[in-house]
């Protein structure tokens, strides 16, 4: 059980993390999928 929770809290980390982490390293899916070919209003 002590496992299954442990996932779990780490699962909720990593969700509420993941955002705020790939915004600042500058990954967004704006970023991603930008190029000279692609206008994005």
């Amino acid at each position: 059980m002590k496992a299954f929770l442990a996932a779990v809290a780490a699962m909720i980390v990593i969700t509420a993390a993941a955002p705020l982490v790939l915004q600042e390293v500058g990954f967004s899916a704006a970023d991603a999928t930008t190029g000279p070919d692609v206008r994005l209003d």
